[in-house]
């Protein structure tokens, strides 16, 4: 596959994460499935932005790494999101979100269409 359609594919998936996200707004939702949802669909958005470089993406779901291979820092409220890749599924305890829910999905829908329209 070339890189386009590489990251096409990356991006059909991270629209798949952003649906089951709009669909568990709900504050009962738990914010370890939440969180760990999310952060898939940033890892996703981070890879296919790699892709569209023309490299291949590192094999982690560390996002501090994919952020360093691409040279942009994230934000944050968006590292935040980290945890959810691994501690949040296996250990016990409270992993609340500390940015609210609509604010981290408007930021990754908006990294979103930045890549859409790199494709484009």
């Amino acid at each position: 596959m070339s890189p386009a359609e590489d990251a096409a594919l990356l991006l059909r998936i991270v629209r798949r994460h952003l649906q089951a996200l709009r669909l568990n707004l709900d504050p009962a939702y738990p914010d370890e499935e939440w969180g760990f949802q999310a952060q898939q669909a940033l890892e996703q958005l981070l890879k296919a932005a790699v892709v569209l470089r023309n490299q291949a993406p590192e094999r982690t779901h560390v996002l501090e790494q994919l952020a360093r291979q691409l040279g942009e820092p994230l934000p944050a409220e968006l590292m935040q999101l980290q945890v959810y890749a691994v501690e949040a599924c296996y250990e016990e305890g409270s992993f609340a979100l500390e940015t609210p829910r609509g604010q981290l999905l408007a930021e990754l829908e908006r990294r979103l269409v930045v890549l859409e329209e790199q494709l484009s």
